[in-house]
């Protein structure tokens, strides 16, 4: 009795022991492939596109040293909203341009931040081949330059003197606190700036014709620039810049650029041009040119304004015929 007294104590201070779960077979793998998850694919190509879109844009030069042929747009009117639609429409680079544009520096900050966010390179044209407005413009941290009526090789060396710093050119000095370097977040600016901007030279005078295979050679100077419609008014053909001495002169320039660049041992320039009524971009790219200036942006926008208004003016409108139930309805007002 005190045997069973003491064994009930016993168990009233230990809680029963649980029962034990029933082992649960594990279960089977499946040989047959299993369907991608929706939600992961899609996660998958958005990570990707993130990642295309967090990395570097190939450079200009990059490109051409690749062997790609550039398509781009020159930008007159100053517009962020036209830049960015242009880098989404697919131009390789976008030429801002002050020499005939109405803007400036601030104006060209504006269109170069909208060219960023397309990820797409631009190409500042300077007013004037000079010291302060090539410091000025590299500051704001473009692709490249384009600097107008080069027409000897020292003016082409001088051209590149103005976007190298000393003690190889004279370019001013603000790197810690410019746009260019990330305002100074960007401790590598420096040591790869040369090797990323483009240097183009315009060479639009007979007397850079002249010149153009001894300006193709000049050390630094990364494209030769054809300007067709200065050359023209240059040889006294303003209004005629499809004129056959005109072309023949230009054929004669292209050819002297592209053949120094066939040379071994050479590092002659690459050859850039604009497209013309009586010379399509597509004739350029035949003929072997390595950057095609297609377009300008007003010139889109008056061709589609114009024709715009032309179909609208030419619609035909039968005046005076009414539907069936406009003969029914009584005079005097009414409503539906």
């Amino acid at each position: 009795m005190a045997t069973s007294t003491a064994a009930a104590t016993s168990l009233s201070y230990h809680p029963l022991a649980p029962k034990p779960k029933p082992r649960r077979t594990p279960p089977r793998l499946s040989l047959l492939p299993r369907k991608p998850c929706r939600a992961a694919s899609a996660i998958s190509a958005s990570a990707a596109a993130a990642s295309d879109f967090l990395a570097p844009v190939p450079s200009l030069k990059s490109r051409l040293a690749a062997g790609d042929t550039l398509y781009g747009l020159f930008l007159l009117s100053f517009s962020p909203t036209l830049a960015e639609i242009a880098g989404l429409a697919g131009y390789d680079y976008v030429v801002v341009d002050m020499e005939h544009g109405p803007g400036g520096i601030p104006e060209a900050l504006a269109c170069l931040r909208a060219l960023d966010a397309a990820r797409t390179p631009a190409v500042l044209r300077l007013p004037e081949a000079c010291p302060v407005w090539a410091k000025k413009a590299l500051d704001l941290g473009p692709a490249g330059l384009m600097l107008p009526a080069v027409e000897s090789p020292s003016a082409a060396a001088e051209a590149v003197s103005y976007c190298r710093y000393p003690p190889r050119g004279v370019r001013g000095a603000a790197y810690p606190i410019v746009r260019a370097s990330a305002y100074g977040l960007d401790d590598s600016y420096v040591s790869r700036c040369e090797d990323d901007t483009l240097i183009i030279c315009q060479v639009e005078t007979a007397a850079g014709v002249a010149e153009v295979e001894a300006i193709a050679a000049v050390e630094g100077v990364d494209v030769v620039q054809m300007g067709p419609l200065d050359l023209s008014a240059s040889m006294g053909y303003l209004w005629d810049p499809g004129k056959r001495k005109v072309r023949a002169t230009l054929r004669e320039a292209e050819k002297k650029v592209l053949e120094a660049r066939k040379k071994k041992d050479t590092n002659a320039a690459f050859l850039g041009g604009f497209a013309m009524p009586n010379d399509p971009p597509e004739q350029l790219k035949l003929r072997g040119y390595n950057m095609v200036a297609g377009a300008v942006d007003i010139g889109l926008f008056r061709k589609a304004a114009l024709e715009n208004v032309k179909r609208f003016r030419e619609a035909s409108m039968e005046i005076g015929e009414e539907d069936d139930e406009e003969d029914e309805k009584e005079d005097g007002y009414w409503s539906e």
